[in-house]
């Protein structure tokens, strides 16, 4: 992403202009995506199709929204924060391109529309997922950010994706198929799986602006609750929602035997526990020091996560 042009600061909103906050970002995203994705019609078009099928196909952009509200409390740039955006939806897209594959998840549906290999082929999603990786790493290290602060949050998303994130909570699940975890492991797959980029979001918006020690620790224990209730979110509504509404094919954790927060502690349980990361989170916000005001949007984000029904 270009350094050109760095910008004014995030905007700041007040908490009852969120909605029109969420909008302003969300149209600021998209044409940074559509933007800086390899053009439909490049050679190799295939390969460009599938990446931009993937990535600009819509999605709550949950991730995306966890950066610049972070960096806003921080008072990062909002040029920073629309390549440190655009680098962790690349890193989720390449993710959910990848769980699909019938060596994973094997899904057909996600976002309301055919999985990337059902619409490509899997060859060609494989790549994609690949290169949506790789991609998010060049837009990191062209961010208008010092040197050293690039740096910061190019080890902060190689963190949160690979073996002691992402990619290794992935491999836990896969290997925890028909068999129950007790729930320190149930909760440290989740907390790598989901968590860690949920994390990542949180701690590299407020590294992209000038966040102090302090504030930082309490920000990461807000990303860790809510990257937690994230998950537990998902557990529940994969048993209470049907596939229309959550876009993606319900009841597969079931039909899979995979362990979840529903079938370790029930639906009541479950919602209870979600409710505590949710209060864990609003915790960690007024003991950051930040005020209230500039943490507004994470509190609602965090709000959000767990009442969402898709």
């Amino acid at each position: 992403m270009s350094r050109a042009g760095a910008g004014p600061s995030a905007p700041s909103l007040s908490p009852g202009e969120s909605q029109g906050w969420e909008a302003a970002l969300l149209a600021r995203f998209e044409e940074a995506a559509a933007r800086e994705l390899p053009a439909g019609e490049a050679e190799p078009r295939a390969l460009h199709g599938a990446m931009r099928y993937a990535l600009l196909g819509g999605g709550k952009r949950i991730r995306a929204l966890l950066v610049y509200a972070a960096g806003e409390a921080c008072g990062a740039q909002v040029a920073a924060l629309d390549a440190v955006a655009l680098a962790v939806e690349c890193v989720h897209a390449y993710s959910l391109v990848h769980d699909d594959l019938p060596c994973m998840d094997d899904d057909v549906l996600r976002r309301g529309r055919p999985t990337v290999h059902i619409a490509f082929d899997e060859a060609t999603a494989m790549l994609a997922g690949d290169a949506l990786q790789t991609e998010a790493f060049r837009i990191l290290a062209e961010a208008p950010l010092p040197h050293a602060r690039t740096v910061e949050l190019v080890r902060e998303l190689a963190r949160a994706s690979g073996p002691s994130g992402m990619c290794g909570g992935q491999a836990i699940d896969l290997a925890a198929v028909g068999r129950q975890l007790d729930l320190h492991s149930l909760e440290r797959m989740h907390r790598m799986k989901t968590g860690a980029l949920l994390r990542a979001c949180v701690r590299m918006g407020a590294i992209a602006g000038d966040v102090p020690a302090p504030a930082l620790l309490a920000l990461d224990r807000f990303a860790s609750a809510i990257g937690l209730a994230f998950q537990i979110v998902d557990d529940i509504l994969d048993v209470e929602s049907d596939s229309q509404e959550l876009g993606k094919t319900a009841g597969k954790d079931r039909a899979q035997g995979k362990p979840t927060y529903v079938s370790a502690l029930g639906l009541e349980g479950a919602r209870l526990r979600a409710a505590d990361c949710h209060a864990q989170a609003l915790d960690a916000l007024a003991s950051s020091g930040l005020g209230a005001e500039r943490t507004a949007h994470l509190a609602g984000l965090a709000g959000r996560i767990v009442g969402r029904r898709s």
